[in-house]
């Protein structure tokens, strides 16, 4: 193979003399000049022999995927188009489900029909509804996907940062819009709408997770502050930290607020001490407890309903 190169170029070079000689230094009589020949020997030395198995001197920086098998199209393979054409079955599909959002709204729509809208942006060009379907029979729900973990959503086949990025997105947006129906406002005449609030902001994390809502005279939410993180089951909390930001935010009452990853809002004995320890701490500085409410997935439970809160 070789060879057959180097004696083409030979012809090629040969058959058109007034074209190339300038070119390869032709010296006007039969045969090519020492720098024209020395060319075609470093030539020579470049191909290799025909035995030699070639590979490239790095590996290329993408992986190739055969896009149209019926791996890659999730298992619905291929359909025939009316051109004859053959495309993966969910051909259109992302084009089809934001008419039908737009048009129809949010309502009618699966769970993991909504998480493929979102999936769309973050992830380009091939069929996202199986790992919506994932994401939903990992952690259960939506709302749960939407506030899982960046360690728990990496794990789930398919998932990437730029997922688990849109999903923070979309939190942040869901709990701003639940915190504006409560700051600056009476909470307390408004009760059903800082549950919902602490519901959206709260009930479906892993750990617990120790709220405060500072208020003023008029009962009016003027700070909203994570006091503590924990684990799965217990949160450390320090009256002292509770009274001190008090103190310093001019709050004349709060609200206590926490969440139980379980799901069951039913509190422990641990919940109650601490409850009776941040409330004597409060007291002696004239500071109120409204309420101290557990979050639940479903539901929650108010120390303040259930007479658990200590009169003084």
């Amino acid at each position: 193979m070789k060879s057959q190169i180097i004696n083409q170029l030979r012809r090629v070079i040969a058959g058109d003399q007034k074209r190339y000689g300038r070119l390869v230094g032709h010296d006007g009589q039969n045969g090519f000049s020492e720098d024209a020949l020395q060319g075609l020997a470093d030539l020579d030395a470049r191909i290799p022999p025909p035995d030699a198995i070639v590979e490239p001197a790095s590996p290329p920086s993408y992986v190739y995927r055969e896009r149209l098998s019926a791996k890659s199209a999730a298992g619905g393979g291929l359909v025939k188009g009316d051109d004859g054409a053959k495309r993966p079955h969910y051909w259109g599909h992302r084009e089809r489900l934001r008419i039908r959002f737009l048009k129809g709204g949010h309502e009618p729509m699966p769970e993991y029909e909504l998480l493929e809208l979102l999936l769309f942006n973050a992830i380009p060009r091939i069929d996202v509804k199986p790992l919506a379907k994932r994401l939903l029979a990992e952690f259960g729900d939506l709302n749960s996907v939407i506030a899982a973990s960046k360690h728990r959503v990496l794990q789930v086949e398919g998932a990437n940062d730029w997922v688990y990025y849109h999903l923070r997105v979309v939190e942040a947006f869901g709990h701003r819009m639940a915190q504006a129906q409560v700051m600056k406002r009476d909470v307390m005449s408004s009760w059903e709408d800082l549950v919902t609030y602490c519901r959206t902001a709260m009930a479906h994390r892993e750990i617990e997770q120790f709220r405060v809502l500072y208020l003023d005279r008029k009962n009016v939410l003027i700070a909203d502050e994570e006091q503590a993180r924990g684990t799965v089951d217990h949160v450390p909390v320090y009256p002292r930290e509770v009274v001190k930001r008090a103190l310093e935010l001019n709050a004349s009452s709060i609200i206590l607020v926490h969440n139980h990853p379980s799901g069951d809002p039913t509190p422990s004995k641990s919940d109650i001490t601490m409850t009776e320890r941040i409330q004597d701490a409060c007291s002696t500085l004239g500071i109120l407890v409204h309420d101290h409410v557990i979050i639940g997935k479903k539901e929650e439970f108010s120390f303040g309903s259930s007479g658990l809160l200590l009169k003084y």
